[in-house]
């Protein structure tokens, strides 16, 4: 993903080469570490580039990505391959899932330290593949004229709070369609459910609120130098009322970035639907 972007990519170099890598460095360069590279320990590597900030005066960022516990289980299933930790404890237990999670238990802790100092975290666990690219291409993609990426996303609070959310709103007092049942098994996409949830008669107040707030930072983030911006809509489900109100406010705020507002900062916008694993790029 990064190179599409332009980036020199180099994958788990020996620490001892960083210094190195950073004298020979291109305009965009990308390193990738994690505990397969030799010589891996989390504080030297903190060490390693905070001597390359201070000697080079090189402008690095720290990125850690991450994903719960039981996403990476069922990544590493999937894709039926080693945990590099696992192999260290496979005798004496029973079992693959339990040495993977050990293995994963183990590589948490290790990286924590890098964790806490990372200047971004990108938590992976609830993006699809095109969201993740999307979500790299808008953070990462070097362009000083860049577009502010926005996402509006849809989600259900029994499920936890969006990670990325930098806004969060609560949907869950709108009448509810999961207790009508001929539009139970419909979505906020389907017109139906949209007639029933406007007739609470706080929608419009609320959803102007929605509007006029979003209306209101977005040009405030876009002047602190934000790259992306999350809009959280949540509900019961994450099926009904946060996803009409997701397509309202995604649809709307097109409309208003085509008239050229938010003021001074070009946008893109995507829409997504963290429960029903959809993702729309307008």
């Amino acid at each position: 993903m990064l190179e599409d972007l332009g980036y020199e990519v180099v994958d788990n170099p020996p620490l001892e080469i960083l210094e190195a890598l950073a004298e020979h460095s291109s305009p965009l360069r990308a390193i990738g570490i994690d505990v397969r590279s030799y010589g891996f320990k989390a504080e030297a590597l903190l060490k390693k580039l905070q001597k390359l900030r201070e000697k080079n005066n090189l402008p690095i960022k720290l990125l850690y990505t991450t994903a719960d516990e039981e996403v990476l289980m069922k990544r590493f299933t999937a894709t039926r391959r080693r945990h590099p930790l696992s192999m260290h404890y496979e005798a004496g237990h029973q079992g693959e899932h339990t040495s993977l999670r050990e293995g994963i238990a183990k590589e948490i802790a290790l990286l924590e330290p890098i964790c806490q100092a990372a200047d971004d975290v990108l938590d992976t666990s609830d993006l699809t593949l095109p969201a993740l690219r999307q979500l790299v291409q808008n953070r990462f993609s070097g362009n000083k004229d860049y577009k502010m990426g926005v996402t509006v996303t849809s989600f259900a609070f029994p499920h936890g709070l969006p990670r990325e959310a930098d806004m969060i709103f609560d949907a869950r007092f709108l009448k509810n369609p999961y207790y009508v049942e001929a539009l139970r098994e419909k979505t906020g996409q389907d017109p139906e459910v949209v007639a029933h949830i406007a007739e609470d008669e706080d929608y419009g107040r609320f959803y102007q609120a929605i509007l006029k707030m979003v209306e209101l930072v977005l040009p405030r983030f876009a002047k602190e130098g934000k790259k992306y911006v999350t809009i959280g809509i949540g509900c019961s489900g994450g099926r009904h009322r946060s996803v009409a109100l997701t397509e309202k406010l995604g649809h709307d705020l097109q409309a208003l970035i085509a008239q050229g507002l938010p003021r001074e900062q070009d946008f893109s916008l995507t829409i997504a639907h963290r429960e029903l694993k959809k993702q729309q790029k307008l």
